[in-house]
């Protein structure tokens, strides 16, 4: 873990918050449970700290730049896993962590997918049943092959607050729009990998044409794919200009792809594609290119792709990429890693304890969540590493035959490795060796004792 973790070290100011910061991140991958600054202290045997509030400060006072980190965690993803040539897939896409209480800053009330319902009960804090209060962060991932899962997984390495638009009533700056905040992200990828072919893929809320007209105006063009409403304006590219008046922004009016979807002479394409859960459908295809134009917004030529299921049921999915030249399955394979995002999320609150955090401070805010974000990634590195180097061996049990390992096997797999640091240390004088400290075995028994 150490070659790993002094790349950070350029980020930090100061040789005593360095130290804090391994002791730190070191206690959130062996800690169970809650991902607090004093539940890492416990499990690094610093219960006894008297100066405890020195680490707390990590998070809300010292100086450092968590865009640096981000900057340094993508380098380090990509030394280690990218492949000459290859063009980068990056996910974006928003969530709600879900925290309470008056002296949260940034918060607000948002729509809760996981507690989506029809029923109009509203709790004792004044939220719907389907609505919850919290933060908002827009996640960007590298969508990749991870080679010890051999599947395509998602590696946070930015994490941005989107605050609500109650929070900004006491601020003098306007409320800034996901398309805003997105628009950032986008921008200061380009900056880190100038010469990189990007590939990024979100779902509906990035399919704004003010967003995608910035990705296509950079020097370098950053290529969206993201999904295009089925009633859409779209028409013909705009005709030469000739001098005369205002040059065009569009041509002739084209069907809208619900018009193409219904219409029988389309041309249809049959194709055998991988699709969600590691399963093959077969899927009829049909590809057009268009001009998206709406009055008053920026036009922007696409290539939508009409895809529909042989066999199974579900509707119809219209996809858009500001890039004419991608195929439609490369499209539809990008599209489909962006899953991967929602299960990264879901491996990061089971395991990383992702919403335990208890921090009020607006800057602790700021940057312990995207930290542990990070950590995931961080964990996928440790754990590629001592693959490569005395490979994986997945847990036996009579009634489950694990075939693949996840993130829960490369997390024990690093907890493994760090407890036997402190357990098989350089050997004191003593030639009567006790294996395990009484220390050490305390510390397992408190845990284990706590453990939530």
């Amino acid at each position: 873990m150490i070659p790993l973790l002094t790349e950070f070290a350029p980020v930090i100011y100061g040789i005593t918050t360095w130290y804090k910061v391994e002791v730190l991140v070191v206690g959130a991958i062996l800690a169970p449970g809650k991902r607090t600054v004093s539940a890492s202290l416990r499990t690094m045997g610093l219960q006894g700290q008297v100066k405890y509030g020195q680490y707390h400060h990590v998070l809300k006072r010292a100086r450092w730049s968590g865009l640096e980190a981000s900057q340094a965690l993508l380098k380090l993803l990509l030394k280690t896993l990218a492949k000459p040539g290859e063009a980068l897939v990056f996910g974006i896409e928003e969530t709600i962590e879900r925290r309470r209480g008056e002296k949260i800053t940034a918060k607000g009330i948002y729509r809760d997918p996981v507690r989506s319902s029809h029923n109009p009960f509203v709790n004792p804090q004044g939220c719907p049943a389907d609505k919850a209060s919290g933060w908002r962060w827009i996640r960007v991932m590298w969508l990749t092959a991870i080679p010890w899962a051999k599947r395509i997984g998602g590696l946070p390495f930015l994490t941005i607050l989107a605050p609500s638009e109650r929070s900004y009533a006491t601020r003098t700056r306007p409320h800034k729009r996901l398309t805003d905040w997105a628009r950032q992200a986008v921008y200061q990828g380009r900056r880190w990998l100038p010469d990189v072919a990007l590939i990024l893929v979100g779902d509906s809320t990035y399919a704004a044409l003010e967003f995608l007209a910035a990705c296509q105006q950079l020097p370098n063009p950053v290529t969206v794919i993201t999904r295009l409403r089925m009633d859409a304006a779209l028409y013909e590219p705009a005709p030469p200009y000739r001098g005369k008046g205002r040059p065009r922004k569009k041509g002739q009016r084209l069907p809208t792809p619900q018009q193409q979807l219904s219409n029988p002479q389309t041309v249809w394409t049959r194709r055998t594609l991988p699709w969600y859960g590691n399963i093959e459908r077969v899927l009829e295809l049909a590809s057009f290119t268009a001009v998206w134009f709406h009055d008053g917004l920026p036009p922007v030529p696409i290539r939508y792709v009409l895809s529909r299921a042989v066999a199974a049921k579900f509707p119809p999915q219209c996809l858009l990429a500001t890039d004419p030249t991608l195929t439609p399955t490369d499209m539809l394979a990008y599209f489909i890693r962006r899953w991967q995002m929602e299960t990264t999320f879901q491996q990061v609150r089971t395991h990383l304890g992702v919403e335990t955090q208890r921090q009020w401070s607006e800057k602790a805010i700021l940057r312990t969540t995207p930290a542990l974000l990070g950590l995931f990634s961080l964990v996928t590195l440790c754990a590629q590493v001592l693959v490569s180097r005395s490979g994986l061996h997945l847990p036996k049990t009579a009634w489950y035959s694990k075939s693949l390992p996840t993130f829960s096997d490369a997390l024990a797999l690093v907890r493994s490795h760090l407890w036997t640091h402190f357990t098989f240390q350089l050997s004191p004088d003593d030639a009567d060796m006790i294996k395990v400290p009484r220390l050490l075995l305390l510390r397992f028994h408190d845990l284990l004792c706590y453990a939530a």
